[in-house]
């Protein structure tokens, strides 16, 4: 249908919209931390999609060919991509393994080094992408507290609200002032299509974000259908669905380890994902299973998994999205079947 306000430019504040985010994200957080005041819309940034959350903090705060970035690998891609295109350097600490906790020490001990100097952000992906783990907030609240670098420490939510309620640190940016979490419509709302995400940050970073950004980045239509999913409606039916993924994830925790050639999920549970082994036929997690695994899903049964095998941790491992409860029976049935004539 028509809409006849189409022919004005959007708004480029986005105030209401901004007050609804603020109001989903008002109702807790996780310990320690208990914040002293609300968020409000001058905590919010938003960009066309959490991309451009994470090329505005390194457009804002990185000088190229000098200043570098910190990433904990397994983790999101687009933090080193980006990089890249910005002439930013990437330092990697990776998480540790078994169980990909991040590594708290040996991040403070590399931002404390001379070269930490140079390192202006720290990317922390909770949950983990691919790893679907969330990272400790006992982590994030010591390397906030480093005595020595003060530089940004931006917590990317995409997957948040698969996780267990009030999982979201964005209520602690109002304590915080070099506090970023990011999040996205993209995963639990689904809505990849409209391209809107939001950096929860102190007024001064989100002021420094939004004078950086085209005017009208976010169209009239994302915003109203934004604005539409964060309303009382809207949440009720991502409620719905978060909890119908939650109880299809369980299934396939409890279904998978009965195939043949599955092995142990070596992430967590909280994303709508799974990081799983795959095993050659004397047990041990093999790429070359997995891959062939991968591709043969793909090419022959028209289903598509991630291969992750050659990531820091992940031998042997694909990273499974769960679907629905039919898509979920299709890929029960196609793993094993494709599995047995793999391990042939």
């Amino acid at each position: 249908m028509y809409d006849p306000t189409l022919h004005r430019y959007p708004d480029p504040h986005q105030i209401p919209l901004k007050q609804k985010f603020c109001d989903f994200r008002n109702v807790g957080c996780p310990l320690p931390v208990v914040p002293s005041k609300p968020l409000s819309p001058e905590n919010l940034f938003l960009g066309v999609g959490a991309d451009e959350c994470i090329d505005a903090l390194l457009r804002a705060f990185c000088t190229p060919g000098r200043e570098k970035i910190l990433t904990c690998p397994p983790t999101y891609g687009m933090y080193s991509v980006s990089a890249q295109v910005n002439d930013v350097e990437v330092v990697k600490h990776s998480l540790a393994t078994p169980g990909f906790g991040a590594d708290v020490k040996g991040i403070v001990d590399v931002l404390a080094s001379p070269a930490g100097r140079e390192i202006k952000l720290l990317y922390l992906c909770s949950p983990g992408n691919p790893t679907a783990k969330l990272i400790d907030p006992a982590v994030v609240k010591a390397v906030l507290a480093h005595p020595t670098w003060n530089g940004i420490v931006v917590v990317d939510e995409a997957y948040v609200d698969f996780s267990p309620a009030h999982s979201s640190l964005a209520p602690w940016v109002t304590e915080f002032p070099n506090l970023v979490v990011m999040q996205t419509l993209s995963k639990a709302f689904g809505l990849a299509g409209i391209r809107l995400g939001a950096a929860f940050t102190s007024p001064e970073i989100a002021k420094i974000l939004n004078s950086l950004k085209a005017p009208y980045s976010i169209s009239s239509p994302a915003s109203a259908l934004a604005a539409a999913a964060l309303g009382e409606e809207g949440l009720r039916v991502q409620r719905e669905k978060v909890a119908a993924t939650v109880a299809e994830r369980k299934r396939l925790v409890g279904e998978l380890p009965k195939i043949e050639g599955v092995g142990e999920f070596i992430g967590g549970f909280d994303a709508n994902f799974l990081l799983v082994e795959t095993l050659d036929t004397a047990g041990k997690p093999c790429n070359d299973v997995a891959e062939k695994a991968y591709e043969m899903l793909a090419t022959t049964r028209g289903l598509v998994v991630r291969f992750r095998g050659r990531e820091h941790g992940c031998t042997g491992c694909l990273r499974i999205t769960v679907g629905t409860e039919e898509e979920n029976t299709a890929l029960l049935e196609r793993l094993a079947d494709v599995l047995k004539e793999v391990r042939k």
